[in-house]
């Protein structure tokens, strides 16, 4: 993201022009994500002495922002947790994003939140029926929960989550937008669905690097009729593979399903996207 007039010198990458040599220049990447306040950049190891200059200036840009942040290394463990450095502007790592009508509390570091999912969460609002129960996987500070019940009608939406630090900001978050049709808990899905005891309509799995690995647990949370949205990392030659995980649990779980589409949310790296397959169940 970048932003300024076009009248003076603005853009990142006009900014940074003579600051930075030919080479540096090369390995620069001028996109980052935007949550409330904070920006958060990824700053390649060519770029590690200008890394201050190229937060400070991101600030001197973009006067909404208070904090710039670098991640460092990938989303690790099962809380799904991303270090981030603080290269500029106030010792801050909690935000507040606005998306879809809601708005969302959360620290930035300790719970899981994509802002590139925003078009993806729209995408499964536009489909949901009134008077749905739905349930939410991997539920973190509540995104999906709060945007489904706000811009629906569904009937009720429960959310799981096991990372305890985005579960509290996610019930401060339900407080924040007033929702009271929204059922949240904390722990593991696997321990905690099936205390339930409830079959329901439609199912968001957005774990997609080992949401496989629950899909059981989702067939025995379905029922006739009911709308799975399962989330996949998947290399562009490999698309099927989704299906192919689908197929294996519908099978050991003797469920008939039919896909309803495939679609990609997100490229995690060169070609390899984030997709979602939509299946449904027919018995």
């Amino acid at each position: 993201m970048e932003t300024g007039s076009k009248n003076k010198m603005t853009t990142l990458k006009e900014a940074l022009e003579t600051q930075l040599t030919e080479e540096e220049k090369k390995h620069f990447t001028r996109a980052f994500d935007v949550l409330g306040t904070i920006a958060i950049i990824e700053i390649r190891e060519e770029l590690l002495k200008k890394e201050k200059l190229i937060a400070e200036t991101i600030l001197k840009l973009n006067k909404n922002l208070k904090t710039v942040c670098k991640k460092v290394g990938g989303h690790k463990g099962i809380y799904r947790r991303q270090k981030l450095k603080i290269l500029a502007g106030e010792k801050n790592k909690i935000t507040t994003y606005k998306e879809n009508n809601v708005t969302l509390k959360f620290n930035a570091e300790t719970s899981y939140f994509s802002p590139r999912l925003s078009t993806e969460r729209k995408r499964i609002t536009e489909l949901i029926q009134p008077g749905e129960k739905i349930l939410v996987m991997f539920s973190g500070v509540a995104p999906y929960p709060l945007i489904i019940s706000k811009n629906t009608k569904a009937k009720e939406v429960y959310g799981v989550e096991i990372n305890p630090e985005a579960h509290k900001f996610a019930e401060q978050n339900l407080k924040l937008n007033k929702i009271k049709n929204i059922k949240l808990y904390l722990g593991d899905v696997r321990k905690v669905v099936p205390k339930l005891k409830k079959k329901f309509n439609r199912i968001l799995m957005p774990l997609p690097k080992s949401a496989e690995e629950f899909l059981d647990v989702a067939l025995k949370a379905s029922k006739k009729g009911t709308t799975i949205h399962f989330y996949d990392f998947l290399n562009e030659e490999e698309l099927d593979k989704a299906k192919e995980k689908i197929e294996k649990a519908c099978k050991q779980a003797k469920k008939k399903y039919e896909i309803i589409r495939t679609v990609k949310c997100g490229q995690q790296a060169p070609r390899t996207y984030r997709t979602c397959v939509d299946f449904k169940l027919l018995n």
